[in-house]
């Protein structure tokens, strides 16, 4: 009965099943695996409690970025097709045991039991997670597929904006807090998040569905829907679609974007600090602490706000935007430095609005090149990128900034040659967005077989 009701035929939407229930069915699970950015809240408790160094505090989170790009990739292709229900289904058991394993681990004194749990296994149910609603949205919505993968993309970055206030008051509420942190409370705060997101992600294996066959909106027309460049009308599988040169190009894209990106908001705090030193110690941890929210709210508004654009603008145009912008975002804070806060708030906040929409924009783009076919699996390999910058990203500016304090360099230039290695890899980014061409028609699916297995997914 229970793999009955896992299977693909059990999600198919019945006549009169609203589409507009599958993007709350997708925020579930974004939600949920968004509260990975809300790790910094664990990072004090864990390093006065166990004697942790930043390396060690920090790993959990490390490991959890890799497994999502590497499950996402190896299990790509089994989301598409065992459907979406199964995929969310596993993925919150893996994000929840990944909870539970941790709780376990304070409990026992066992800091390396909480880097399996978080790190590996809720990896997976990160990477898992992340791609299941995303080629049941784009088959929901082919008439706006940006804005559709927006709408739960941006439950990945708005995910912290909820997990980290309800993590800090449950560290507070089990007495983890302050210069000598209760280890137990802190792992009853994993017990508690966990049982929390197993409640919150089961709404979305239980609201989500697939179309059924040959559904279309209401007044919609593929054939002028895909009469704009780029937007191809045959369909790629995963296994062709690591074969084309766009595939390659779109990988760089993101992982310079997503480095870029990261460049800021891994050291948010420390740079806005060293950016604008004045005031009080009380008064200026205050404002890095609103700097880094406001931040977070960039990142999970920029995801909707742009991607929704790019179906009238375009996928390219956007990335053009992304990058281009990007970049000149990044010269102006070297040029500026710490004269202008206004100037400074403002790159920052283009900057991380253009991080998160890379991640929200992507998979209509992949869309657009290699069609609806395997479009899941597709956007699991591309996400091999994410992981690549997850480390990139914090080495670059880590790195570098620990270079220039322990060279005794104060304030903004402990970051400007980070920044200008950003600005380079932003152009790299810019020219392989320009170098994207129509998929050869030798990667194609042949249409009779391309159709049979479309039927089959659907």
């Amino acid at each position: 009965m229970a793999a009955g009701f896992l299977t693909r035929e059990r999600t198919v939407a019945p006549p009169g099943w609203s589409r507009w229930l599958i993007p709350p069915a997708a925020l579930s699970i974004h939600l949920s695996i968004g509260q990975a950015y809300a790790w910094s809240v664990f990072k004090p408790p864990l390093e006065a409690g166990l004697d942790l160094s930043g390396f060690l505090s920090a790993l959990p989170f490390t490991l959890g970025i890799i497994m999502l790009g590497l499950s996402a990739a190896l299990f790509g292709t089994r989301v598409d097709a065992n459907g979406p229900r199964w995929a969310m289904v596993v993925s919150s058991a893996c994000f929840v045991s990944g909870f539970l394993i941790s709780a376990l681990g304070l409990y026992l004194g066992q800091y390396w039991l909480v880097v399996l749990g978080y790190g590996f296994v809720g990896g997976i149910g990160l990477g898992i997670g992340y791609i299941s609603p995303v080629s049941t949205l784009i088959k929901w919505f082919p008439d706006r597929p940006g804005l559709s993968t927006g709408i739960a993309i941006m439950g990945f970055g708005g995910g912290a904006l909820i997990a980290s206030p309800l993590t800090q008051q449950l560290l507070g509420t089990f007495g983890a807090t302050g210069a000598n942190p209760d280890v137990g409370g802190v792992g009853n705060t994993f017990l508690v998040l966990g049982l929390i997101y197993a409640v919150f992600m089961s709404v979305g294996w239980l609201l989500i569905r697939v179309p059924p066959e040959g559904w279309a909106p209401a007044g919609w027309d593929p054939a002028a829907a895909r009469k704009r460049p780029l937007i191809s009308l045959a369909n790629v599988s995963a296994r062709n679609a690591i074969k084309t040169p766009q595939f390659w190009f779109l990988w760089v894209v993101l992982c310079f974007n997503v480095t870029a990106g990261i460049g800021i908001l891994e050291k948010a705090a420390p740079i806005y600090r060293d950016f604008f030193p004045g005031g009080t110690t009380a008064a200026l941890a205050a404002a890095a602490a609103g700097f880094v929210a406001i931040l977070s709210l960039a990142n999970a508004i920029g995801r909707i706000l742009w991607s929704s654009t790019s179906d009238f603008l375009g996928r390219k145009n956007m990335y053009r935007i992304y990058l281009g912008v990007g970049a000149l975002l990044y010269l102006a804070l070297t040029l500026t430095t710490n004269t202008n806060k206004v100037v400074f708030l403002v790159c920052c906040l283009l900057i991380l609005s253009f991080y998160g929409a890379g991640f929200a924009t992507v998979p209509a783009y992949l869309r657009d090149l290699f069609g609806t076919y395997q479009v899941g699996a597709i956007h699991g390999r591309l996400l091999t990128a994410w992981s690549v910058a997850g480390v990139l990203g914090p080495l670059i500016v880590n790195a570098i900034a620990d270079a220039r304090i322990a060279a005794g360099v104060q304030g903004p230039g402990r970051y400007t040659t980070a920044f200008m290695i950003m600005i380079g890899l932003l152009v790299i980014g810019f020219v392989c967005n320009e170098l994207i061409r129509p998929v050869d028609e030798k990667f194609h699916e042949p249409a009779v077989e391309a159709a049979a297995r479309t039927e089959a997914a659907a």
